[in-house]
């Protein structure tokens, strides 16, 4: 019924199985059986990338200043939707220019690189709010300011309408900038371990998907079809 009548994932029939396993097991104090109840398998999809001119478009395409630089902040540092909304300008350290990312997912800190260009952007970004003091990179409360973060919807629907705007036909989220940031850089040369310590993957097989989505691994091999010597026209041609 989960999966043909309500059409879930994977994924979310797992989290019912476990809810009901935890209330036979827990609560009834029945046994649990995995033979009669099995957990579907789960779907391994690679996510879908932009290309550098298309993450161009979609940064120049931003709705608002604001919503500029918080795409800008996505893409510089790979940052997880949940992390960007916590960020602070004291985790932004400008003499070792390197972004503190604190209680990331696992209740892991991480440092990843400072980009120059956002740095310029977060002085500019900081002139634009209205009020001191500015703690939260990115405020929640009207007109920019107060004493409490954006939400996790305000990222996503500045992706979404910067998307838009920009007439990408790509299915664009926050999450998008984070793989376009990793295999961007494995695309540029950075070795596997570095790109999961800035990540903050814990296995270096969750960071092992991007050299199926890096430009410069799929074509460092030829098509076998190229070394065949084929005819100019096929036989319903002539």
């Amino acid at each position: 019924m989960l999966f043909h009548e309500r059409k879930l994932s994977p994924g979310s029939v797992t989290v019912y199985l476990a809810a009901l396993r935890f209330f036979f097991c827990k609560t009834l104090r029945r046994a649990w059986s995995t033979t009669d109840t099995p957990y579907p398998k789960k779907e391994h999809r690679l996510p879908q990338i932009l290309s550098k001119p298309e993450v161009e478009r979609l940064i120049n395409a931003a709705s608002t200043a604001f919503h500029r630089t918080l795409l800008m902040t996505l893409y510089a540092t790979g940052a997880r939707n949940a992390e960007v909304t916590r960020l602070k300008f004291r985790d932004f350290d400008k003499q070792r220019m390197v972004v503190h990312i604190q209680g990331a997912k696992g209740r892991k800190d991480r440092d990843v690189m400072l980009s120059p260009k956002l740095l310029e952007e977060l002085r500019e970004h900081w002139r634009r709010l209205r009020r001191s003091p500015k703690i939260w990179l990115f405020p929640g409360n009207i007109n920019h300011c107060g004493d409490r973060p954006i939400d996790t919807k305000t990222v996503w629907h500045a992706c979404y309408r910067a998307a838009r705007r920009a007439g990408l036909q790509k299915r664009v989220h926050p999450h998008t900038l984070r793989h376009c940031f990793a295999t961007h850089l494995l695309e540029a040369g950075t070795d596997l371990r570095s790109i999961q310590l800035l990540l903050g993957h814990s296995d270096l097989k969750e960071t092992a998907k991007y050299l199926h989505l890096s430009e410069r691994h799929l074509h460092a091999a030829s098509s076998p079809l190229d070394s065949l010597s084929l005819e100019g026209q096929s036989p319903h041609e002539k």
